[in-house]
């Protein structure tokens, strides 16, 4: 069973922790000024998403208002639980009522750095969708090597992840092999489509009534998109999309593949 809604494609990028503040209010403002340069006829079939840090989270929905087009803002993660006494941590009901259209969550970093889980992903998963966000879940394998052991690394990760989301909400795979993540050059194209093509398979992909978009994220950027244009439905950029122009590029790349 496929998906019965089209899937409209999706770029977008995180600033991670590398601006400043006001690095971010440049970024918007800069961002928003050369985006009213593509024509909006080009623009009408994608869907663009901007993932700032935290702090400038509310800033940067504020600036976005006066985008020619409407801009998704994400947040870069969230906590499981709506509330509760979890000092330091983020509730994804306060991220809902902030304006927030989608939730990063289970990259590589987190999973190494802070030791989350796919049983962690899974439930912040579920916290993002019940209110009323779109997980965007990172998926990908440790090491680099063959296609399959690939295909059945990630299946473990999605499988917890659509387990614990209801069948028709509509979620997001960005597949970032972590070998891949800060190196110079993306993975492969063959590995990459070849690995998009099993996540496309798994039963817990297959059977779901939601839409499920697949991008790619490791070390993604401009002149990637028209080599994978056929198995991806977007990219999601990293460090190569913080140069504004970088990032109208690589949009437009996209819209026009």
């Amino acid at each position: 069973m496929t998906n019965p809604v089209p899937r409209r494609r999706l770029v977008g990028l995180s600033t991670k922790m590398y601006f400043s503040l006001q690095r971010t209010r440049d970024f918007t403002n800069s961002f928003i000024s050369k985006l009213a340069d593509i024509p909006q006829e080009l623009l009408s079939s994608i869907d663009i998403f901007i993932i700032p840090d935290f702090i400038s989270l509310t800033n940067t929905v504020a600036q976005l208002e006066s985008s020619p087009i409407p801009i998704w803002i994400g947040a870069q993660d969230c906590h499981w639980e709506d509330q509760g006494a979890f000092t330091g941590e983020v509730s994804p009901s306060v991220l809902s009522s902030a304006g927030v259209k989608l939730v990063e969550i289970g990259h590589a970093e987190r999973r190494r750095i802070f030791g989350e889980d796919d049983a962690i992903v899974a439930k912040k998963a579920a916290a993002a969708s019940r209110n009323g966000m779109i997980p965007l879940a990172c998926i990908g394998e440790r090491t680099q090597g063959d296609v399959h052991v690939a295909v059945d690394e990630c299946r473990v990760q999605v499988d917890a992840i659509m387990s614990s989301v209801p069948d028709e909400s509509e979620v997001i795979l960005a597949y970032e092999p972590v070998w891949a993540i800060g190196a110079s050059q993306p993975a492969g194209e063959t590995h990459i489509l070849n690995v998009v093509s099993g996540i496309r398979g798994l039963d817990s992909v297959q059977k779901r009534k939601g839409t499920t978009r697949v991008l790619y994220g490791g070390s993604a950027g401009p002149g990637l998109y028209e080599k994978l244009k056929d198995g991806l439905d977007g990219l999601f950029l990293g460090r190569f999309g913080h140069d504004p122009q970088q990032f109208i590029k690589t949009i437009r790349e996209v819209a026009e593949a």
